[in-house]
C-alpha cells in the first residue's frame, strides 16, 4: 500500500518499506489538486491551464502528460488515479491519503451523536492533520484549501478540548489548546482557553506564562497588547487567588521606542533588499553594550516579518551552560522553519532530527573519522535553515559568544548556498572581541556589512527621554540626562525608570552599574529574591524551577515574576524567562554576596534534578555549571561529561572540547584522591575524539591531554585505559614526525596490552608498532606487527585514529612490502585495501585507503593508476573537508603533472599543522619536480632539507632514495 501525504509534508511513501517514492514536486502538486477534488473529473485542458499558465496550450498539454507519466509511475498502477483521454480524476481506493482521512474523520466527528463517538473520530482526524496543507506551495488554488483545512482542525481542537474538560481530562484539553495556539498564534481565543484550563489544573506558573507569551507574540508581531477580553480573563484569574492583582491594574511598561537610527535602518534595508532577491548576506551591528544593537535588529526584523519574510531569532550566551549548537536549535524551533524542514531530502532531515532529539546519540565520537560525518551534518543543518524557500532573516544576538560549530553551519550556508534568499543579522559587542577575528571563515564566504552603532546624539537622546517620560522635559533635564547617561539608550531607560541620574564624571561602567543597581534596588523583597535566583540560573529559567529552588511559596513566586515581566526586567523566552538585557543579569548577579551565590547555585542544581530527574540530558550542561559554581565539582564532573558526550554525538566538537575542559578543571579542583584522578581521567578520555576531529593529530592540546591521561591511567593501575592512551599518544607523536618517541610509546603500548590480555588493545598496539617500524626502515618487522594486528581485530573494527584496522593496515603494509622488494604483493595489498574500503559506508576509511594507495602507486611508477587515484582522493577530500590526506593528494597530483605549485602548497600545509610524518618523502617529490624541469640548484637545496628532516626526525624509510638523488645531482 502507498501512503500519500500532503499535510505537513508532501510525499508518497511505500508503507511496507517506509521509503519515499521519487516524484517531481509539480507532479505531487497536481496529485494534491486531484485529491482535494476527489470524485470530480478534471478536464485535461483546464489542468494544463491551471498548472502551466505560461505555456502555449499545446505545450501545456504535453507537459501535463509528462507530469501524469511521473504520477502513474510513482503510484505503481494504483486504481485510485483514473485517467481518460479527456480528464483525470481521483477516486479513493488502494492508497491511503492523509487529506482524505482527515476529511472523512472530520465529517464523522461533526455528525457524532455523543461525546464518545466524537472523541474517537476527532482524535483520528487530528492524528491525520500533521501540518499545513502543501507547505511551501503558493499556487492560488492551494491557499483557500489550506485555510479551510486549518480552520476545520482549529474547530476540532476547540470542540474536543471542551469534551475533554467535561470528561475531567484537562491535561489532554491543555495539549489541544497548545496545538491550537501553534496553528493560530495571533488568535487570543486559544490563549484564553489554555489559561482557564491551566487554572483548573492549579498550574499557577503555566497560566501566567501563557498570558505573557500571548502578550509577547502580539507585541512582536502586531505591536499591540492583548485585547480587553484577554486582559479581563487574566485579571479574573488573578482575582481567583492564583496571584494577587498588581496595584497598577496590570499595565505593562511600554517598550522603549527606536529613535535616532534612521541611517542604520536604511543600511539594514539595503542589505535586506539584496538578500531577499536571492543573495546570502551577512550584516553585523556592532557597538558597546547598552547602545541599542538588539533593539535595532529586533525592530528591523519585525518590519520584514510583517512583509512576509520568515524571521527566526537566537541568542548566544557566555559560559559552559549553553547547549551544543544552541542558536541553530532555536532557529529550527521556529514554526515556519520547523515545518519546512519536513520537506527537505531525508539525508538532510536526519541532521535536524539528530540535533533536535532530546536523547540523541550519534556517531560523533569517531575521532578523525567523525569529521566527514560532521561535514554532512553541518550541510544538513544549513539546508534546513533555508528550507522555507522564501526570504529569511536569521537573527543572532551577541555574536561575540557564538560557538565555532554554529559559525561553521553559517559558513556552509553562505558559502555553499550563496543564492539562498537569507540574511544573517547579528549583533556584536565591540569591547569583547575583534569582529574580523570572530567571524573568521564566515566573513570569507559572504559579503559582510558592518553597522557601527554609537550613542544617541543630543537631539535623539532628548526625544527618547521625552517619550519615556510621557512629557516634554526641560532643557536642563535633557542636559543632565545626556551628561549622566552618555546617550546610551539602555542607560537612559534605566535612569528614567529608577529616577536616578549618575554624575557626568563617572566612568561609564560604574555609571551603568549605579543605574541598573538603582533600578533593581527599588524592587520588593519577593521580586528581588526572584531576580537573584534568575541571575544565578543564567538563562531561560522556568517558573517551575524558580518555585522549586526558591524560598517563596508558589503564589508569591508567580506574582513576583509577573511584576518583573511587566516592568520589563524579565522577558518570556518560550522556554522560560530571562533578563531583557545581559547587563541587567550581570548587575543582578553582582548584587549577590558570595555565600548566597553558593547557596543559590546548589538549590538550582537540586531543583533541576527534582524537576527533570527522568531525563537530565537536555539540562546536563546547565546542571554541571550549577554544581560547579555551588562548590560541588565532584557532582559537576559527570554532568559535564554527559553534556560533552551529547555535543560530540551531534558533531559539536568545539562545545565538546569546552565542556571536557571544564570537567578537567572541576576534577583538578578536588582534593587529590583516587576518585578525583578517576574523574580527571574520564574527562581526558572523553576529550580525545573531539580534539582529534577539531584540532588534528598533531595538536599540542591533544598531545598534552593524552600525556596526562597516560600518567593518570598508570597511577590508577588502569591497564586497558593505559594501553588505549598510549596508542593515542603514539598517533600524535607519529604525525608530528617524532619517530623515535613514537616507537618508544608504541613498544610500551604493546607491553601493556600484552599484560591485559585484551585482543583489541593488543591489535591496536601491534598496528602502532608496525607503523613505526615502516618509518624506521624495518619493513620485515613491520610486516609481523601488521599481520598480528589484522588477526587480533577481525570484523573491520574501527581504529582509534579513525579508519578500519583491516583497511588501514593493508594500505600501510603495502609500503612495507615495497621496501622488501615484493612489488606485486605491495600492489595487491593496496588494491585490497581500497576494495575493502568501498564495502564500508565510511568515506574517511576510503580516503585513507586511497591516500596510502596513491603513495604505493607512485612508488611502483604506475602513473595511470596514480592519476585515477589522486583524482578520486581530491574529490572525496573536497566533498567531506578531509584535511591531511587532501594534502597527500595535492603533493602527488602535482608531482604527477610536474607542477611545483600544488606540491609546495601541500608540503607547506602539512608543515603548518605540525604534520611532519613522511616529510622527507614529500620534500623528495618536490625536489624531483624541480630536477625534471632542469632547476638542479633548487632541487639540490630541497634534497638537503629532506636529508636534514630525515635525520632530525629519524624518518629513515626514504633516506636511501634521498641520498641517491643528491648523488645524481652532484
Amino acid at each position: 500500500m502507498l501512503h500519500v501525504t500532503f499535510l505537513g509534508e508532501q510525499a508518497i511513501i511505500d508503507s511496507e518499506t517506509g521509503d519515499a517514492v521519487s516524484v517531481p514536486s509539480r507532479a505531487l502538486t497536481l496529485l494534491a489538486y486531484l485529491v482535494v477534488h476527489a470524485g470530480m473529473p478534471q478536464p485535461r485542458h483546464r489542468l494544463a491551464t491551471l498548472f502551466l499558465p505560461d505555456s502555449p496550450d499545446t505545450q501545456a498539454l504535453t507537459n501535463l502528460r509528462r507530469e501524469l507519466h511521473h504520477l502513474r509511475r510513482a503510484l505503481a498502477g494504483a486504481p485510485d488515479l483514473v485517467v481518460t483521454t479527456t480528464d483525470l480524476c481521483w477516486r479513493d481506493g488502494a492508497c491511503e491519503v492523509d487529506v482524505r482521512t482527515f476529511d472523512a474523520e472530520h465529517t464523522r466527528a461533526i455528525r457524532a451523536d455523543d461525546d464518545a463517538m466524537f472523541d474517537i473520530h476527532a482524535t483520528a482526524a487530528l492524528g491525520a492533520y500533521r501540518g499545513a496543507f502543501l507547505p511551501g506551495c503558493d499556487d492560488d488554488w492551494a491557499d483557500p484549501v489550506r485555510t479551510g483545512l486549518e480552520q476545520e482542525c482549529v474547530d476540532l481542537c476547540d470542540r474536543l478540548a471542551a469534551a475533554r474538560r467535561r470528561a475531567d481530562d484537562r491535561r489532554a484539553a491543555a495539549e489541544l489548546m497548545r496545538r491550537r495556539i501553534r496553528m493560530r498564534p495571533l488568535e487570543e481565543t486559544g490563549y484564553r482557553l489554555l489559561m482557564e484550563i491551566q487554572a483548573e489544573l492549579g498550574d499557577r506558573s503555566g497560566a501566567v506564562r501563557t498570558y505573557h507569551r500571548c502578550a509577547a507574540v502580539l507585541e512582536r508581531e502586531l505591536d499591540v497588547e492583548p485585547d480587553p477580553v484577554t486582559r479581563d480573563a487574566f485579571q479574573r484569574l488573578l482575582g481567583d487567588g492564583i496571584v494577587h492583582a498588581p496595584r497598577d491594574g496590570g499595565a505593562r511598561a511600554p517598550a522603549p521606542p527606536l529613535v535616532g537610527r534612521d541611517t542604520a535602518v536604511a543600511t539594514l534595508t539595503d542589505v535586506w533588499d539584496r538578500a531577499s532577491a536571492g543573495r546570502a548576506e551577512l550584516v553585523v551591528v556592532t557597538g558597546d553594550a547598552g547602545v541599542g544593537k538588539t533593539r535595532l535588529v529586533t525592530e528591523f526584523a519585525r518590519g520584514v516579518r510583517r512583509r512576509g519574510a520568515v524571521v527566526a531569532a537566537a541568542r548566544c550566551f557566555a559560559g559552559t551552560e549553553r547547549l551544543p549548537l544552541a542558536p541553530v536549535v532555536d532557529w529550527l524551533r521556529d514554526p515556519v522553519l520547523g515545518a519546512a524542514c519536513r520537506q527537505i531530502d531525508p539525508q538532510w532531515r536526519a541532521a535536524v532530527d539528530l540535533l533536535m532529539s532530546p536523547g540523541r546519540a550519534g556517531r560523533g565520537g569517531e575521532g578523525a573519522a567523525g569529521a566527514w560525518r560532521r561535514t554532512r551534518f553541518v550541510e544538513g543543518l544549513a539546508r534546513a535553515l533555508v528550507a522555507a524557500a522564501r526570504p529569511t532573516v536569521l537573527v543572532l544576538d551577541d555574536l561575540q559568544w557564538c560557538d565555532g560549530d554554529t559559525l561553521d553551519v553559517l559558513h556552509y550556508l553562505v558559502g555553499a548556498l550563496p543564492r539562498a534568499p537569507v540574511l544573517i543579522a547579528a549583533t556584536m559587542r565591540n569591547e569583547d572581541v575583534d569582529p574580523a577575528r570572530r567571524l573568521g571563515l564566515l566573513a570569507a564566504s559572504a559579503p559582510v556589512t558592518t553597522v557601527e552603532l554609537g550613542p544617541l546624539d543630543a537631539a535623539s537622546a532628548a526625544d527618547l527621554a521625552d517619550r519615556l517620560a510621557g512629557r516634554s522635559l526641560t532643557g536642563a533635564e535633557h542636559a543632565l540626562l545626556l551628561a549622566g547617561t552618555g546617550g546610551f539608550p539602555l542607560h537612559l531607560l534605566a535612569a528614567m525608570q529608577s529616577g536616578v541620574v549618575p554624575g557626568a564624571g563617572d566612568e561609564r561602567a560604574a555609571r551603568l552599574q549605579d543605574l541598573l543597581g538603582s533600578r533593581l534596588a527599588g524592587l520588593g523583597a519577593d521580586a528581588a529574591a526572584v531576580v537573584a535566583l534568575t541571575a544565578a540560573a543564567g538563562r531561560d529559567v522556568s517558573l517551575d524551577l524558580l518555585v522549586e529552588a526558591g524560598d517563596l511559596d508558589p503564589v508569591a513566586t508567580v506574582r513576583a515574576v509577573d511584576v518583573l515581566w511587566r516592568q520589563r526586567i524579565l522577558r518570556e523566552t518560550g522556554r522560560g524567562y530571562d533578563f531583557t538585557h545581559d547587563l541587567l543579569r550581570d548587575a543582578a548577579y553582582q548584587r549577590i554576596n558570595p555565600p548566597q551565590r553558593w547557596l543559590l547555585h546548589r538549590r538550582l542544581a537540586q531543583g533541576i534534578e527534582l524537576l527533570h530527574g527522568d531525563d537530565l540530558d537536555p539540562y546536563s550542561a546547565q546542571l554541571a555549571r550549577q554544581y560547579d559554581r555551588g562548590g560541588r565539582p565532584d557532582r559537576a564532573v559527570p554532568h559535564y561529561l554527559r553534556a560533552a558526550e551529547l555535543a560530540t554525538a551531534t558533531y559539536g566538537y568545539d562545545d565538546a572540547v569546552r565542556l571536557n575542559r571544564a570537567a578537567v578543571t572541576a576534577a583538578r579542583s578536588l582534593p587529590d584522591s583516587v576518585g578525583a584522578r578517576r574523574h580527571e581521567l574520564a574527562a581526558l578520555e572523553s576529550s580525545a575524539a573531539p580534539l582529534t576531529a577539531s584540532r588534528g593529530y598533531a595538536s599540542p592540546e591533544l598531545q598534552a591531554s593524552l600525556e596526562r591521561a597516560v600518567d593518570l591511567a598508570e597511577q590508577l593501575g588502569q591497564r586497558e585505559q593505559l594501553a588505549a592512551g598510549l596508542v593515542g599518544l603514539w598517533s600524535s607523536r607519529f604525525v608530528q614526525g617524532r619517530n623515535v618517541d613514537a616507537e618508544r610509546v608504541a613498544s610500551r603500548a604493546l607491553a601493556v596490552a600484552q599484560s591485559t590480555g585484551d585482543g583489541e588493545s593488543l591489535g591496536a598496539a601491534h598496528f602502532a608498532c608496525g607503523g613505526s617500524a615502516v618509518s624506521l626502515a624495518r619493513p620485515e618487522e613491520a610486516l609481523v606487527h601488521f599481520e598480528a594486528a589484522d588477526a587480533l581485530t577481525p570484523g573491520g573494527r574501527t581504529l582509534w585514529v579513525g579508519a578500519r584496522y583491516d583497511v588501514h593496515g593493508r594500505a600501510w603494509v603495502a609500503h612495507a612490502l615495497w621496501l622488501c622488494g615484493r612489488f606485486d604483493d605491495a600492489r595487491a595489498a593496496a588494491t585490497t585495501a581500497v576494495a575493502l574500503a568501498r564495502t564500508d559506508d565510511q568515506p574517511y576509511t576510503l580516503a585513507v585507503a586511497l591516500a596510502y594507495g596513491a603513495v604505493t602507486q607512485q612508488l611502483l611508477g604506475d602513473s595511470a593508476a596514480l592519476t585515477r587515484t589522486v583524482d578520486e582522493l581530491g574529490k572525496l577530500c573536497d566533498r567531506y573537508a578531509f584535511a591531511y590526506y587532501r594534502e597527500w593528494g595535492m603533493v602527488l597530483d602535482g608531482w604527477l603533472r610536474g607542477d611545483t605549485g600544488p606540491v609546495a602548497d601541500g608540503v607547506e600545509r602539512l608543515r603548518a599543522t605540525g604534520a611532519f610524518a613522511r616529510m622527507p618523502y614529500w620534500l623528495w617529490l618536490l625536489a624531483d619536480v624541480h630536477a625534471r624541469a632542469g632547476r638542479t640548484g633548487t632541487a639540490r637545496a630541497i634534497l638537503d632539507a629532506a636529508l636534514t628532516a630525515a635525520r632530525s626526525h629519524t624518518d629513515r624509510w626514504w633516506l636511501p632514495q634521498i641520498e641517491r638523488s643528491r648523488n645524481d645531482l652532484a
